[in-house]
């Protein structure tokens, strides 16, 4: 994914545990699965993987080798964006498709998907505690737990009484819908339950992938300043819901309420926001009740 984020390493392996048997299965290893010879050289030729490949120019030296030669030239350099773009093209059209049958499969189902976005340390997974915990009895939630490494968030969730699938994105900074779907077949969610989609934490990549979620939830703290709509748009744009977390210590932080919802209306005119501390259970019941309406709707 590095040809599209720029965070990615092209030995990344991408793992899922199920926190229930403890049994880890690879999602993804170096090479995408399921592209064409083009893009997989395409892939290789970005990235520095070695690979064969044929060409107009002539070299005293055989090409079967981990590129890192010192002489580029304008036509190289062109074949190689050109290879690029069109790998990037191909991932996220392949992603959407995929994306698409997981909200097939969601709404056939009655689930109710929500992706949960925000950059480290906003309160994440202290949300989905408290949120499980408070809906205890009333609907059955299932999370999908999103970091580059451990499966800490993901023990919490358990502990909090919710069935959990670690994904483990290694140095990848997003979920995409392919792991989402292999986690979702794991997790076997009943009719008329939740869904919750943990995201890693990141405020740029995630917004470019649809995961087949009803809709994304932007989670910020006041602890992060008020501004951070405004030097992250194109996520704030893509979310239906912005949750502004850790109210209690607001007080202390100097954080403006005011002005953070005026940041996030200059972005997204139209989301919601639900100002609460998922810590001390503050205004949690907006958020409850609001997520209970949009259950109706499945």
């Amino acid at each position: 994914m590095c040809g599209i984020c720029g965070c990615a390493d092209p030995t990344n392996q991408v793992t899922m545990t199920d926190m229930a048997s403890g049994k880890t299965s690879t999602l993804r290893s170096a090479m995408p699965d399921g592209l064409s010879a083009a893009e997989a050289h395409a892939f290789a030729h970005a990235h520095g993987l070695p690979h064969d490949h044929d060409h107009d120019h002539d070299h005293a030296h055989d090409h079967d080798h981990a590129h890192d030669h010192g002489h580029p030239h304008p036509a190289a350099a062109t074949a190689q964006h050109g290879g690029t773009v069109a790998l990037e093209t191909a991932i996220l059209a392949k992603n959407d498709a995929i994306a698409e049958r997981n909200r097939g499969w969601f709404e056939g189902r009655g689930v109710l998907a929500l992706n949960f976005v925000s950059s480290p340390g906003a309160g994440k997974t202290a949300l989905l505690e408290a949120t499980i915990k408070a809906l205890a009895g009333q609907v059955v939630i299932t999370v999908i737990e999103g970091d580059q490494m451990t499966s800490n968030d993901a023990d919490r969730i358990r502990a909090a009484g919710a069935a959990a699938i670690q994904i483990n994105t290694g140095a990848g900074c997003h979920l995409e819908a392919d792991m989402v779907a292999e986690a979702a077949r794991a997790l076997d969610p009943p009719p008329g339950s939740l869904l919750l989609i943990e995201n890693v934490g990141n405020l740029v990549c995630p917004a470019m992938f649809d995961l087949g979620e009803a809709m994304k939830i932007a989670v910020i703290s006041t602890t992060e300043g008020e501004d951070k709509p405004l030097k992250y748009p194109h996520m704030f744009r893509a979310v239906q819901i912005v949750i502004i977390n850790k109210m209690d210590l607001a007080p202390h932080v100097g954080f403006d309420e005011a002005t953070c919802r005026a940041n996030i209306r200059t972005v997204n005119p139209d989301a919601e926001i639900i100002c609460l501390s998922a810590k001390t259970g503050q205004n949690l019941k907006s958020w409850l009740d609001r997520l209970m309406e949009l259950r109706g709707t499945i």
